[in-house]
């Protein structure tokens, strides 16, 4: 199993390598892909080192499968050509996400919806991805009328940079910026660059992403997406009303049923999620369970989930582990 990681020496593509690695995944010849000014670099990859190579490099080694975390436009320029040989793609930008002829895949909800033709797959975005991963089994059986998201994400989100930026404002250091104000001990509510409808591009993603996993456009779905001074995971306040009555007993039931979850729920122990608790864990985090009094049918929950790991790699991996399984590749 011929592997490639494009966009390898990323933050993302850093936790790709690790995943791949804890989780034996059956690589006999891995090629680290990045831009033209990381090629010869050397990286670590179970105790080998490995040289990384360009893209060309890497379209004529044709792989079984590449999993790309290199951005949207370099996405959108080589993927075509790695599934031109025959290379499955399973892409972390979101320059295919929302094609009508694309897969949008979170393996515990829609992995059985992969074919052999499928040659470009899209991860989804990390807010997405915990949020459905913990609403999807209770969509199934109570049916999400509507969702509204609150999101507080970590700036590992937006890559070294960024958590650079966080480090040199706590020591009072000068340095590059990743976002156009201070980030330490303050929030952004902007995330991505903003639309015509006022809403942000992440959110727009939470919003699209949500109805197209989950299969159905009837569920309303409003984001806010907000940047904390965190680093380790996203945590997210979400309010679900549902057609189905249920009681909190059938809530707990259902999470505790659901594949990747695991509940952190007891307030009297103080017990919650926290990104702290999530880091460098592919769960998906869910807790503060509670009715919403205020309407029927409705229901509070905070979730919480390592963004570097399940939000990217880990169900990017996921996703590479199913194709192997069902001969897809």
């Amino acid at each position: 199993m011929k592997v490639a990681v494009v966009g390898a020496t990323g933050l993302v593509g850093g936790e790709i390598l690790k995943v791949l690695a804890e989780r034996d995944f059956p690589v006999t010849e891995l090629l680290l892909v990045a831009s033209e000014r990381s090629v010869g670099k050397q990286m670590e990859f179970k105790g080998k080192q490995i040289k990384v190579i360009g893209m060309q490099d890497a379209i004529a080694a044709a792989p079984q499968i590449a999993i790309f975390s290199a951005g949207g436009s370099t996405s959108t320029e080589w993927a075509p050509k790695f599934a031109e040989v025959g290379t499955v793609v399973v892409d972390n930008s979101s320059a295919w996400r929302m094609d009508p002829s694309k897969k949008l895949v979170v393996p515990e909800i829609n992995a059985k919806e992969l074919t052999k033709e499928d040659k470009i797959i899209a991860n989804p975005n990390c807010s997405t991805i915990q949020m459905v991963v913990a609403l999807n089994k209770l969509h199934e059986e109570l049916k999400a009328k509507r969702i509204v998201v609150s999101t507080y994400q970590s700036v590992t989100g937006t890559g070294v940079k960024a958590v650079e930026q966080l480090m040199n404002e706590r020591e009072g250091k000068e340095g590059e910026k990743a976002y156009p104000y201070t980030i330490d001990l303050n929030v952004l509510p902007h995330i991505d660059v903003f639309q015509d409808n006022g809403y942000t591009k992440e959110e727009m993603k939470m919003i699209l992403e949500t109805k197209k996993i989950m299969g159905d456009d009837s569920i309303r779905v409003t984001a806010t997406a907000v940047r904390i001074p965190v680093i380790g995971g996203h945590s997210e306040s979400v309010n679900v009303e549902f057609e189905k009555d249920f009681t909190l007993d059938e809530v707990y039931r259902i999470l505790n049923e659901t594949e990747g979850v695991k509940v952190v729920d007891d307030v009297k122990n103080l017990q919650y999620p926290m990104p702290k608790d999530a880091h460098g864990k592919d769960e998906v985090l869910v807790g503060r369970v509670r009715l919403d009094e205020t309407q029927p049918r409705t229901l509070n929950l905070w979730i919480v989930a390592d963004n570097l790991r399940k939000g990217a790699a880990t169900n990017a991996v996921q996703i590479a582990e199913y194709l192997v399984k069902q001969g897809l590749v």
